[in-house]
This record gives structure tokens, sequence and C-alpha cells, in this order.
């Protein structure tokens, strides 16, 4: 009757199973790479005491993030840096997000003459262009403040902007404001490679 007793014994109840944390091994990369301020930093030639004087953010606290010892920094600190450097704070986090693989797939499209293959990301636009003689297309795209680079990959292009003209080759490449009107205009079979970059993201010289 003991032996009964016993095997109908009611146990404490099991505590509650707690949900699964991410792992938090050294092994794993840190989600923000905040070292990337160094960089920002020396291409501005600027010393830690002049982006602390600039943004108000300690030395201590600029120099932690830029050796990456600090995963995370709050809004405040990140809005104070990204303006010391002529950024918005989402603009910075960006930057500093650890770099993942992001699979796109090319957008094809015609625009007078010339055909397109585009590829958007965050702060970029690429767009792989070919054109027979003769074709001409004036701003492919809508731009936004941005800086438009062209590469001539073979052929000669012309590229007529609001206060000049000039002729490129094979090998030849030019920056300017995509803002301002222009075209581009095959003056021989061509290919060429137009890269939209967003101004306010852009931080090498």
């Amino acid at each position: 009757m003991k032996h009964a007793m016993e095997m109908h014994k009611s146990e404490p109840p099991s505590p509650p199973s707690r949900p699964s944390e991410p792992d938090e091994s050294p092994d794993q990369p840190p989600r923000f790479d905040f070292s990337v301020l160094r960089e920002l930093r020396k291409k501005a030639n600027l010393t830690l005491e002049e982006v602390h004087k600039l943004s108000g953010v300690s030395i201590a606290a600029i120099s932690k993030l830029e050796r990456n010892q600090t995963p995370t920094a709050d809004l405040d600190t990140l809005y104070r840096l990204a303006r010391a450097f002529g950024l918005h704070g989402a603009d910075l986090l960006a930057l500093a997000e650890f770099p993942m693989a992001v699979r796109k797939k090319a957008q094809s499209y015609k625009s007078n003459g010339f055909d397109f293959r585009k590829l958007s990301h965050v702060n970029l636009d690429v767009f792989m262009g070919t054109a027979s003689k003769g074709a001409i297309t004036s701003r492919p795209e809508i731009h936004h403040d941005e800086h438009e680079y062209c590469w001539v990959l073979d052929g000669q292009l012309r590229l007529t902007l609001a206060h000049e003209t000039m002729e490129l080759k094979a090998g030849e490449s030019v920056c300017f404001d995509g803002a301002q009107p222009h075209s581009y205009e095959a003056i021989t079979a061509i290919s060429v490679l137009i890269i939209h970059l967003r101004k306010q993201l852009r931080y090498e010289q």
C-alpha cells in the first residue's frame, strides 16, 4: 500500500521553460562594427580631440567605439558623432552595421536607345548600359542628392553637362553632380557603367 502511494505521489511541477537565447559566444561576430568611425575620422583628417569638440562625446567613448570595444551605443551618441562627420544618425548606423551578403537581381529596361540593367542598394544605384551608335539619353533616372560616376567600358561616349561637353573613350571615367542637366550620346557602339551614390552616405574623398 505504501509502495502504491509512493507511485502516485505528485512531484513538484517543473519550472517553466525559458525561451532560447541567442548564442553570445565570443566567436560570434558583433552586430555592429563601430571601427568605421576610425575610417571616417582619418578621411576627415581629424584627431580624437577634434571629434570630441565637434560632437561633445568623450574621447574615451570615441576610442572604445573605434576599437569596437562597445557593441552598442545610445542614439544620442550616434547622432552627435554622425553630425561631426556631416552624416545623419541612420547613415552612421548603416555604415556600422555588420556586413551581410544581400542578394539582388538586376532589372532591365530601355531608355531612348540605351539598354540598361539596374541594381539598387541602400546608398547607391548601379547601371550597366549598352547602346548603338547615335543613341542619346537624358538623365536616364530620376536623381536624388547624389554624385554620378560614368565609366566607359567599350566604345566612345559624349557627355553633355549644363556648361560643358566632353568625349570619353574606353577606360575613361568622369564624376559629376547628378542633379544638373546632362545627357549621354553614343558616338560609337558603347558599353558603360554608371553609378549614383548618395552624397550624405559618401565619406571617401
